[in-house]
């Protein structure tokens, strides 16, 4: 299996400083972050919004392949993380949430509820973050 890679510089102090993060190939993606992009709502990216992305999809392929396995066609996986940053002892991540929507002809709201709880437990983010709470807002469209 590859190394999967990023990069981030780092500018100045925290307050006044800025960086830029990127990764994949070209790159994928490259943007700007600051103190304000993290702790405000100032503009660019953030730690915090990476991993998001990494976890909804991750999640995303981690439920369409259960699914696929389980003898039905996702037509569509649709998911949104939402990474909790709070000042508790430091800045810390206490909670992360994810809600999916799921389209799949035939598959019923049990079984599609215990595809998606054993992805979220299973794929490879969900495992890295063990730490931090995962909650799953799931519906069957």
């Amino acid at each position: 299996m590859p190394i999967r890679k990023a990069q981030a510089v780092w500018s100045g102090n925290l307050r006044e400083g800025n960086g830029r993060v990127s990764f994949g190939r070209g790159p994928a993606f490259e943007g700007a972050y600051s103190f304000a992009s993290r702790f405000e709502e100032g503009a660019g990216t953030n730690p915090e919004e990476l991993i998001a992305a990494a976890h909804a999809g991750c999640f995303s392929m981690a439920l369409a392949n259960r699914l696929a396995q389980a003898g039905y066609v996702p037509q569509r996986v649709q998911t949104e993380a939402r990474v909790h940053l709070e000042m508790k002892d430091g800045a810390q991540i206490t909670k992360i949430e994810l809600h999916t929507e799921v389209e799949a002809p035939g598959l019923d709201e049990a079984t599609f509820r215990e595809h998606a709880e054993a992805a979220k437990n299973g794929c490879p983010v969900s495992k890295a973050l063990a730490s931090v709470p995962i909650e799953l807002h799931a519906r069957l469209v």
